[in-house]
């Protein structure tokens, strides 16, 4: 039978459809919400005894646009303060750790019907794909709808700022979630996850036409996943130290369950020599460790690395022996999983591909960008404690090039250790003689 001909009709009989699609994407969701809930809900936001939460019953639409930004949708932010005074307010942010979360349990899903196979047609995938993604779009509209509240000011707290006089009756803020930016860049967010499952996971079956790419891209791409996770696993340990240490276990569990990537993997670009440039100014902060926050609250743009850092606590320098036995393990567990024929600038370049993009997803990532100010008649701040900004974003082309050299160094020597070891496709001497 020709192959082509069997490949469509294994296409055909896919037994994979609508309720394994469905269940792929509810588990995602939930997680992603519960994950959420529980940040917020650490973070005080649930209006508990002794915290002030969030007023209005805002509480389900700010979780609903906490996910929607997880998952790569836009939520805008809005406000009327009166005929004179006007708002300005934006808001960038990824909380990483409810991305994550939904990535990791979506991508689980998709894949869990398509193990055990060794090639699958073009047209299955696509069609599981889009069954998966059809149902990600109804996720996404109803999450959008739920997050959209307005807040009511007091007047009598806003006295302060000098602008009392010239507010209206009811000053309001605002946000609600951009659908039509949600829906694209939530597709983005899908179609990201669902191709990364297929090149991370060796028991996924791919189209018979890109079966020659897997053995140089699938080890790269499972070294880069476990190198973030492993990141992100670190970062879960030095959190329950600070808790039973230091206390505060609201505060930490709400950064653990928020933004805790946003943290590991910016100190792992930072362990490799990147640099990054942010200000924090206003009332608002980072849920970031406090000599962070020290180095970026100065009245310009400050630059964030090893030596800045070094400044307010010399521990630091601890970040950049981390991330060189974190590279170096992810170079070995790379070359270890590729086949015994690959060559060691093979390994190199293999390496210094795969660590120059993962920075890159990290600095697209784990950037910052949120103000709010009212300024009378479109011109200035009126300050008084009503503005803020806080600004985070890298200097690109500097960790792109520490990634190149990183990759380049860690792959040569990760593949001289890998060699020690007994790989797929290699031929032991006694089977070879006999």
């Amino acid at each position: 039978m020709n192959v082509r001909a069997s490949n469509d009709e294994n296409s055909a009989r896919s037994p994979h459809g609508w309720r394994d699609a469905l269940l792929a994407v509810l588990t995602g969701v939930l997680a992603m919400v519960v994950t959420a809930a529980l940040g917020l809900w650490a973070a005080g936001a649930a209006g508990l005894p002794g915290a002030a939460g969030l007023p209005g019953g805002a509480f389900p639409a700010v979780v609903a646009a906490v996910v929607v930004m997880a998952a790569g949708g836009s939520v805008g932010l809005s406000g009327d303060a009166g005929s004179l005074v006007g708002t300005q307010a934006d808001l960038s942010v990824l909380p990483l750790s409810v991305t994550l979360v939904g990535a990791l349990l979506v991508a689980r899903g998709f894949l869990r019907p398509l193990h055990h196979r060794a090639v699958a047609g073009g047209r299955e995938l696509a069609g599981w794909a889009g069954r998966v993604a059809a149902l990600w779009v109804v996720a996404l509209i109803v999450l959008s709808l739920i997050a959209r509240h307005t807040f009511t000011l007091s007047v009598d707290d806003l006295t302060d700022s000098g602008a009392g006089d010239l507010l209206g009756d009811s000053p309001k803020i605002g946000f609600r979630a951009e659908i039509p930016l949600t829906l694209v860049f939530g597709l983005l967010w899908l179609a990201g996850v669902l191709v990364l499952a297929l090149l991370v996971s060796r028991g996924a079956p791919l189209p018979a036409r890109l079966l020659r790419f897997q053995e140089a891209v699938r080890p790269a791409a499972y070294a880069m996943m476990a190198l973030l996770l492993a990141c992100v696993a670190l970062g879960v340990v030095a959190g329950l130290v600070v808790m039973i240490t230091r206390g505060h276990p609201a505060e930490t569990a709400a950064v653990l369950l928020l933004g805790l990537p946003n943290l590991v993997w910016l100190a792992l670009t930072l362990g490799l020599g990147a640099s990054w440039e942010g200000k924090v100014e206003g009332p608002f902060g980072l849920p970031m460790p406090q000599v962070l926050d020290s180095v970026l609250r100065t009245p310009d743009l400050s630059t964030l690395n090893l030596s800045t850092l070094a400044e307010q606590d010399g521990r630091v320098r601890w970040l950049v022996v981390v991330a060189a036995v974190l590279v170096l393990a992810a170079a070995f567990l790379m070359a270890a999983r590729s086949p015994a024929g690959t060559r060691l600038w093979q390994h190199a370049v293999h390496m210094a591909v795969a660590l120059t993009l993962t920075v890159l997803f990290i600095c697209l990532t784990a950037r910052i960008s949120a103000h709010y100010g009212l300024s009378l008649l479109g011109l200035g701040d009126l300050g008084g404690g009503l503005g803020g900004e806080v600004s985070l974003r890298p200097k690109l082309w500097t960790a792109l090039g520490f990634a190149v050299l990183w990759g380049l160094v860690t792959g040569v020597l990760g593949g001289l250790a890998a060699s020690r070891v007994h790989r797929r496709g290699e031929v032991s001497d006694a089977g070879s003689g006999s």
